[in-house]
């Protein structure tokens, strides 16, 4: 059973970064596909990006791209999603999700169904 954690969520204004970790207990993340979802207040779950666990592949979702990076350290065994340049429609609760299936091909931050494991959520408010 895995277990994720998020953390590095918060309050920022418009403009500004945040940098968003998970992490599960063994500290073995970076061995899955790993992705990023969010949520905002009376929308459904939205795919923010992706890094594919053979060749660290990433996907993105156009509303991110070139804002939001997301990166993997394999010593830690963590995943991390660093967002630039946030905007208040960033607001939402962010979850990491793993799929621990040795599926060899890119990620998906479309599929949902993919990822057997999630996270909590950790909070992001963009507001000035």
């Amino acid at each position: 059973q895995l277990q994720l954690v998020e953390s590095g969520g918060g309050l920022v204004q418009p403009g500004g970064s945040l940098r968003l970790s998970c992490a599960d207990s063994g500290f073995t993340l970076h061995y899955y596909t790993t992705a990023w979802f969010r949520q905002a207040p009376g929308k459904e779950r939205e795919g923010v990006s992706c890094v594919s666990r053979a060749d660290g592949r990433t996907v993105y979702a156009d509303s991110v791209k070139g804002r939001f990076t997301i990166s993997r350290d394999n010593v830690k065994g963590t995943v991390h999603l660093l967002m630039n340049s946030l905007k208040p429609e960033d607001t939402a609760v962010y979850y990491c999700a793993a799929d621990l299936t040795p599926y060899p091909g890119i990620c998906s931050v479309v599929d949902q169904g993919r990822y057997q494991y999630w996270g909590q959520g950790t909070q992001v408010t963009v507001s000035s």
